[in-house]
């Protein structure tokens, strides 16, 4: 028998049903969300970070990271080589006999464990700027297996075969590797792309990065240039072909004598100078030359506009030129006007900043703007183009500005700092974000903060270091009054030869 009305099971109402699972989803999300902001306001102004770095104790090689922490033992008699600092790949080299030329590679990770164990070598590729600093392309590896090379990025990734006899860095540009394959020359890059087959002679750069082209040498000896893709910018059927170039012309050289020429081969100018030094990039139609060891500018018609009668000429910006007289530097412009004095060591035009760095005897800088007036004077300790500011010491006080030269804080400047570097009655402290005293003023000489945390402090002539709470991680025990950089991770100091960046400690 069927039960009466009242006695029947209620039907779900769906619509109320999926409101309060819809609630109940936004009320987990809500408390979610608020707990994230609380743990980052908690954690703002934490300074993290998780690069590794090469370290050296009692004449071995190890690695830490950059809490201070011992990753690989320093028990390696040569440095251990971290390509890309972010990555946790170290690079050992062992069983060395010097007299033979021979050793062995093998890759570790954070874990000291081996990794890349199917290669018989794994080496980083090296390269140099300008300044002949040293530095790794810092994403691939060299391996090696079966006599031949090829690449892997740092996570392992094949990205060539080994199949060729060489591989090496083009000096001075990124993501351009020299290969050799079947005794011919060629390139590619980081990836592993090939940029120009290996049909070549020899191979070289013509500018400053892989898109400039590059210079290549036929199996005859004569020199061409082809871009980055491979194709042919100039035949090669000339005798010499010279790193200067602009405005599609390029220097070559046939018979001992340098010709201007165009993209198609077409002579441009073949007379009137000893050399050609620049062609200038921002005024068309002009080179930089020499005659009898001075410099001047000619049009590529050859009409001079200024006489060679200057030590040295080199383009700053369109018809600004940095100038040396009587063995002193100064700018002028293309009717020979001075802009700047002749009394400067040195001047370096900033292109992205635009500004002047001039340099005197003492070392000392005077930074001006683009209408050549005096903004500021001291010791230019640090520019970074990319947050947009200089740091310059003025008397004894480091100072920030803009490219505006208006006066900025180290609060504007890094405003994830823990700790802020204070002067008081002669002495130095930190205090934090606020103004609140973290460190008492009691030390005769301190550093900013850096990047993982520390910061470098002085007492009695001698260094340790403090970390991102203002907690003593290292006393002052170090005499470092010979060195060029005073930084810290935790216990470690900065190593003597900067170009080498590692971390060593007693």
């Amino acid at each position: 028998m069927s039960r009466g009305r009242r006695f029947e099971e209620p039907k779900l109402n769906m619509k109320k049903v999926f409101a309060v699972i819809i609630a109940i989803i936004v009320i987990i999300m809500f408390i979610f969300i608020i707990k994230k902001l609380l743990t980052k306001d908690k954690e703002q102004g934490k300074i993290t970070s998780n690069d590794y770095f090469a370290c050296f104790q009692n004449n071995k090689w190890g690695v830490i990271d950059a809490k201070g922490n011992t990753i690989i033992d320093p028990s390696y008699a040569e440095m251990i080589i971290i390509p890309n600092s972010k990555n946790d790949v170290f690079l050992c080299t062992y069983d060395i006999n010097y007299d033979a030329g021979t050793y062995k590679t093998k890759a570790l990770n954070s874990k000291n464990e081996e990794i890349f164990t199917e290669y018989e070598q794994i080496e980083a590729i090296s390269n140099k700027d300008e300044n002949d600093n040293l530095w790794y392309e810092d994403n691939v590896l060299k391996v090696q297996k079966d006599g031949k090379y090829g690449i892997i990025n740092l996570s392992g990734k094949v990205l060539t075969s080994t199949e060729y006899e060489e591989i090496t860095a083009i000096e001075n540009i990124k993501n351009a590797l020299k290969v050799k394959k079947d005794g011919k020359y060629g390139v590619i890059d980081n990836e592993g792309k090939v940029l120009v087959n290996p049909q070549y002679n020899n191979i070289t750069n013509l500018g400053k990065d892989n898109k400039s082209g590059f210079i290549v040498q036929a199996e005859d000896g004569k020199y061409g240039i082809v871009d980055y893709s491979g194709t042919t910018i100039l035949e090669t059927k000339y005798d010499e072909i010279s790193k200067i170039y602009g405005n599609n012309l390029y220097v070559i050289k046939q018979a001992n004598n340098e010709i201007l020429i165009k993209k198609d081969g077409t002579e441009v100018l073949n007379t009137g100078y000893d050399h050609i030094t620049e062609v200038l990039k921002h005024t068309e139609d002009s080179i930089i030359y020499t005659k009898n060891n001075l410099y001047g500018i000619m049009k590529t018609t050859g009409e001079v506009v200024i006489e060679p009668t200057y030590e040295e000429l080199k383009e700053a910006k369109a018809g600004i030129l940095v100038a040396k007289k009587g063995g002193k530097y100064g700018v002028i412009d293309l009717s020979k006007n001075t802009k700047v004095e002749f009394k400067y060591n040195n001047i370096n035009y900033d292109e992205k900043a635009d500004i002047y760095i001039t340099e005197d005897e003492n070392y000392n800088n005077e930074i001006l703007d683009n209408t050549f007036q005096v903004k500021l004077v001291g010791i230019l300790t640090d520019k970074d183009t990319e947050k947009g500011y200089i740091k310059i010491r003025e008397a004894e006080e480091y100072k920030y500005y803009n490219f505006k030269f208006e006066e900025k804080s180290e609060k504007d400047i890094f405003p994830s700092h823990t700790l802020y570097l204070s002067k008081k009655d002669g002495k130095y402290g930190y205090t934090d974000a606020n103004g609140k005293l973290v460190v008492d003023y009691i030390y005769d000489d301190a550093m900013e903060q850096n990047e993982y945390g520390y910061v470098a402090v002085k007492k009695d002539g001698k260094w340790g270091s403090i970390n991102q709470k203002g907690e003593i991680s290292q006393s002052p025990t170090y005499q470092l009054d010979e060195y060029l950089k005073i930084d810290f991770i935790g216990r470690w100091h900065y190593g003597k030869d900067i170009n080498m960046n590692y971390y060593n400690q007693l």
